[in-house]
């Protein structure tokens, strides 16, 4: 017997999160259904066309059993959701949410900490729709209300920030755009609905790359827009739809697979992120350590107020590096692979220096020096942290030999 929809803890949440037996039958998974034609009894009933919600057959693209469940186990999780829309990847996730939601002649404001990609849309797509883009300090709550203007319609936000991992009062924020009359959107993609219930906390829309945490993997790409608003989600359905948005029910397969694991991953991955970012903290070769799970760091206090949990992605900025020092110390490693995305089962690391993708705000910000810009993302798998402490360590020496 399944537990009642949303009870429980997060990881008898997860495993029984969207399996109702309408979805599954009688085996514990949904079963892969593919079909782009879905068939019809008569012509009487082909004309009156069936409700515009999950659980009724239409067309291919309204999806089937296996994208509803996914849908629905993700909007079970999602404390104040009323629905939830899948998208082929976390990139197409935030575009549909924006492009839902802004149209020609409005203003958006972004953090300036926004993932780059996210960075990129203002000038490569939401210009072109005629939507100016405002890049504006998350750090700055005083300044924040002044951003606005009439022509103000949404805010998106992102918690901690990408690469530099700035954790913005979230609630605060949301309310100022509230009592402006914007939305506010934000990608939650790095503590999930399990370690931010972004919509208590005031958002309208939480998006996440499904991709990382859900996924698990590294073997699929997927994103999600929970909305807490009916008509909101019913507007931002039918854009998506208008779009001909839809997801293969084969990586909706392999999301759910993900989904009943990913309390457990994600408690792993953070225990062992707070472990490397104390030893990293006592190296001499770090300069800062900007990981808001650790006490002590930038952020800490507002993640411990805001935040149930968190995940194994930080960064490290090396003291008194060059470009030259940045890269033997990524090109040593051994158990962490060089390459984008995070979230799977292995640990990663990227080189980077964000003062060309800052707009509102300077980099390196106060109190860092610019001998020690350069910094390190490092996103922490499901390796033993002892193993992942000794690469790092001979990663140092490989650093500072020349």
């Amino acid at each position: 017997m399944l537990s009642a929809p949303g009870k429980g803890g997060n990881a008898t949440r997860a495993v029984n999160a969207g399996r109702r037996e309408e979805w599954t039958g009688k085996v514990v998974n949904p079963p892969i259904w593919r079909g782009s034609t879905h068939l019809y009894e008569t012509s009487a009933e082909l004309k009156r066309g069936h409700p515009n919600e999950d659980g009724y057959f239409h067309y291919g693209r309204r999806g089937s059993p296996t994208q509803w469940s996914l849908a629905e186990a993700l909007t079970e999780l999602e404390p104040g959701a009323c629905g939830t829309l899948l998208y082929p990847s976390g990139v197409a996730a935030i575009s549909g949410a924006l492009l839902g939601v802004l149209k020609q002649g409005d203003v958006l404001l972004m953090t300036d900490n926004a993932y780059d990609p996210s960075r990129m849309m203002t000038h490569s797509l939401l210009s072109d729709f005629g939507i100016e883009t405002r890049f504006f300090d998350p750090l700055d709550l005083e300044g924040f209300a002044g951003h606005f203007c009439d022509r103000t319609k949404a805010v998106l936000l992102e918690a901690p920030g990408s690469l530099t991992m700035e954790i913005s009062d979230i609630p605060a924020l949301t309310t100022i755009a509230r009592e402006k009359g914007a939305l506010s959107l934000i990608d939650n993609t790095w503590a999930s609905p399990l370690g931010l219930p972004a919509l208590e906390r005031g958002c309208d829309i939480a998006i996440m790359s499904l991709t990382k945490h859900v996924g698990g993997h590294s073997d699929v790409m997927m994103g999600s827009v929970a909305c807490r608003d009916t008509q909101l989600y019913t507007h931002l359905r039918q854009k998506a739809q208008a779009l001909g948005i839809v997801v293969s029910p084969d990586d909706a397969a392999l999301a759910l697979r993900g989904l009943r694991t990913m309390p457990l991953r994600l408690k792993h991955t953070a225990a062992s992120a707070v472990k490397l970012a104390e030893w990293l903290s006592k190296r001499p070769e770090v300069a800062h350590v900007l990981c808001p799970m650790l006490p002590g760091a930038p952020g800490h206090d507002l993640w411990q107020r805001d935040f149930t949990g968190g995940c194994g992605l930080f960064s490290i900025l090396l003291k008194d590096a060059d470009i030259a020092m940045q890269s033997r110390f990524v090109d040593a490693l051994d158990l962490f692979g060089i390459g984008y995305s995070w979230g799977g089962f292995e640990s990663l690391a990227i080189p980077f220096e964000p003062s060309r993708a800052r707009s509102a705000t300077s980099w390196p910000p106060s109190g860092v020096r610019r001998e020690d810009r350069l910094g390190v993302r490092l996103a922490i798998g499901l390796e033993d942290a002892d193993d992942l402490i000794l690469d790092l360590e001979q990663a140092f020496r490989h650093m500072t030999n020349t």
